[in-house]
């Protein structure tokens, strides 16, 4: 099929998995089809700075970094088969510069642990110091808090953002806006594990508390029920969290008409899902034996209305954008982070629809910050993932042990996904030690290639931004 065809389907189709458009109108994705056409990035998306961008040393103005939780090449790979096709191209594609990175976790010692989770993770770019697994931003032995990007980009003056499809006190988010000792502490009524973190104990509190004290321009993703419990320690007790931030000069909005009128003049929380954010496609999930073929269709359990990954990440970009003209003073730019939660929590559920959806959201967020860096070329944006997990690419006459589903894909083909590290739907699938791709483009870009660790990712961005 050529570029022609590709964008006349674009065209006269929307962007749903839908299995009641006509065969020939299913054969493209929404806005991917512009990235097979080759219209999705315009000649702004070429090496910026009037050279080369992959090997451009000055400092960024903006840094944008999305993160795909659980997105490892398998996951990255099923998703492009299904909705662009074999042959065609994701805006995640689309970077000039490419590599790998490693991403495990240390024990108390200092030692490997080969498989990470996602609070190590997080952690490890967010500090460049690793730590164990469950810990957010403390290092591993002495349980010591370790200061973040988001932290001192505050302190330089830039404006700062967080945006996820998860609650804002899971672990990714987590770990650029608070240091606790174990991640499930997310809220006042969940610290019985971290009992030194407690404000009582002089400790910075839950995770909910410390994001809001920290005072970000913008947190918008899911945890309502996280910011709805009480404060029973310290100058703001009694309240909830979300007044306690509102004390703060944030201007709390929970639905996407909130999100769209919501302006530049205060802080923003947005809080639009008691927890995570329902996921975008559904479908049957892997079982043992396998399942029949199926195509994708729209999550019938999504309320309407609920702001997808791609319309937080634009609208947080021009707050930020708009705040940084606020402030006295010189223009410092802004530091953001960006994550599509969700790929990882379907992975661990093995249902391939709810994973696949996901990585078509987060790369529709990834194309966003693309666009606004193809108007700002002193913008980083890299793009990347906290781990792998546990998705395969089967030949589809094969019975896997484990689970297993088949899928028909966007070009008619079929495709079997399997899950085999555990037999059972009820157990839940778990993560993998690979190694996961990273990309970038813009100022320092080029730290990037190669094979490096997440924690060099700090590193990149601190250099960028002069942070250090």
């Amino acid at each position: 099929m050529n570029a022609a065809t590709h964008l006349r389907l674009f065209r006269t189709s929307r962007n749903t998995p839908t299995a009641r458009r006509p065969r020939r109108a299913r054969l493209v994705w929404g806005a991917a089809a512009l990235l097979v056409a080759g219209a999705a990035l315009p000649t702004a998306a070429a090496p910026t700075g009037g050279g080369n961008a992959d090997h451009n040393p000055r400092k960024a103005r903006n840094v944008i970094l999305l993160i795909g939780d659980g997105m490892g090449d398998q996951e990255v790979t099923l998703a492009r088969d299904y909705t662009v096709g074999a042959g065609g191209r994701l805006a995640l594609d689309r970077f000039p510069a490419t590599g790998k990175y490693t991403t495990y976790s240390v024990d108390s010692k200092g030692r490997p642990d080969y498989v990470t989770d996602s609070a190590a993770s997080a952690s490890g770019w967010s500090t460049g110091r690793k730590t164990v697994n469950g810990r957010v931003s403390k290092t591993p032995d002495t349980d010591v808090a370790v200061p973040t990007v988001l932290e001192l980009a505050r302190r330089k003056g830039l404006a700062t953002g967080s945006v996820t499809t998860d609650e804002l006190t899971g672990a990714t988010p987590a770990a650029m806006a608070s240091h606790v000792t174990e991640r499930g502490c997310q809220g006042p009524a969940d610290m019985a594990r971290c009992p030194r973190d407690t404000i009582g104990r002089g400790g910075p509190g839950s995770i909910a508390e410390q994001s809001v004290r920290l005072r970000p321009d913008v947190l918008l993703g899911g945890g309502r029920q996280r910011f709805d419990q009480r404060i029973t320690e310290g100058p703001y007790r009694g309240l909830t969290v979300t007044q306690q931030a509102e004390k703060q000069g944030y201007h709390v909005v929970t639905d996407e008409r909130g999100l769209r009128v919501a302006g530049p003049d205060r802080p923003l929380l947005g809080l639009f899902s008691p927890d995570s954010l329902p996921v975008e496609w559904s479908g049957k999930r892997a079982a043992a034996g396998g399942t029949p073929p199926q195509r994708c269709v729209t999550n019938p359990a999504r309320p309407a209305g609920t702001p997808t990954l791609a319309e937080l990440t634009t609208k947080a970009i021009g707050l930020l954008e708009a705040r940084t003209k606020d402030r006295s003073g010189p223009d410092k730019g802004f530091f953001l982070q960006v994550e599509g939660a969700s790929i990882d929590k379907q992975a661990h559920e093995a249902d391939p629809c709810g994973q696949i959806g996901e990585t078509a959201a987060f790369d529709r967020a990834v194309k966003a910050a693309q666009d606004y860096a193809a108007r700002h070329p002193d913008t980083l944006v890299v793009a990347t993932a906290d781990h792998a997990h546990s998705t395969q690419i089967l030949p589809v006459d094969v019975n896997p042990p484990g689970l297993s589903a088949t899928l028909v894909t966007d070009e008619g083909s079929r495709i079997k996904v399997g899950y085999s590290t555990t037999d059972t739907p009820q157990d839940g699938q778990e993560h993998t030690g690979t190694q996961v791709g990273i990309s970038a483009r813009g100022p320092n870009s080029d730290r990037v290639q190669g094979v490096t660790d997440q924690t060099e990712l700090f590193t990149t961005i601190t250099t960028a931004l002069g942070l250090r």
